[in-house]
């Protein structure tokens, strides 16, 4: 049985996963949190789930690189220069980085792109999320994943089409912008919703999330994918053939 280890071990998501394990005809390898050394796990597991902090990410994907085990990535606020690290390790061992590892949020973000592809820039594209009251980065990282899959399909970059707030006299919407708004409150999971608003018309895409295990399911089956994948970089659309 393909063994994984938890970085983050102690958290929320971290405790989730190790229940999503039992399930899956895995084994736990172990975990650790922060403070720990990330080395001893990474060389007992045949592929590493991370839902820490972003300071731990640049260790662990030093200790999962000198081994060579695979990492499936779920912390999210990560800042430009991570994705450069992790881009650097992607040379060396299988990494699948992810803002959100729901099955339904996968196909959600497919969605997404396919109507950003097919209807032209007057269609206003927002996207509006809430989560739970603790949660410490906005917009969320499902939501920079569903404004990445819009600014594909109108082949541009989330760079470049971002708008995070409004406040005071902006002035009009800008065409082809993404805007977003995150709502933060009470002990809300994660909801999503992806406005494509027309002349006249308005499309709605929503995903709800009503409990964390969907988030641990889609983590572990990642794992269990990943673990037989050549080095390189992946999306949650690879592990359902997408």
């Amino acid at each position: 049985m393909t063994a994984i280890g938890i970085y983050g071990s102690a958290g929320r998501m971290g405790r989730a996963i190790t229940d999503a394990i039992e399930t899956a005809g895995a084994t736990l390898a172990g975990g650790v949190d922060a403070g720990d050394d990330p080395s001893p796990l990474a060389a007992a597991a045949d592929v590493l789930v991370d839902f820490s902090t972003p300071s731990a990410i640049e260790a662990h994907l030093a200790a999962a690189r000198a081994v060579g085990t695979a990492l499936v990535i779920g912390t999210t606020g990560l800042t430009p220069q991570h994705q450069s690290l992790i881009d650097a390790a992607a040379a060396d061992i299988a990494i699948l980085q992810t803002g959100n590892t729901s099955l339904g949020v996968t196909l959600l973000g497919i969605l997404v792109r396919e109507a950003a592809a097919r209807l032209g820039p007057d269609w206003d594209v927002e996207i509006v999320e809430m989560h739970h009251r603790h949660k410490v980065d906005a917009p969320s990282g499902t939501a920079l994943l569903l404004g990445e899959a819009a600014a594909r399909g109108r082949d541009s970059t989330l760079a470049e089409l971002r708008v995070d707030s409004r406040a005071g006299l902006v002035g009009a919407r800008s065409e082809g912008t993404i805007g977003f708004a995150s709502l933060r409150g009470g002990s809300v999971i994660g909801d999503h919703s992806v406005i494509f608003a027309g002349e006249g018309e308005r499309i709605e895409l929503n995903h709800r999330g009503d409990d964390r295990s969907i988030f641990a399911r889609g983590a572990v089956r990642a794992a269990l994918w990943l673990a037989d994948q050549p080095a390189g970089r992946y999306r949650m659309g690879d592990v359902l053939g997408l």
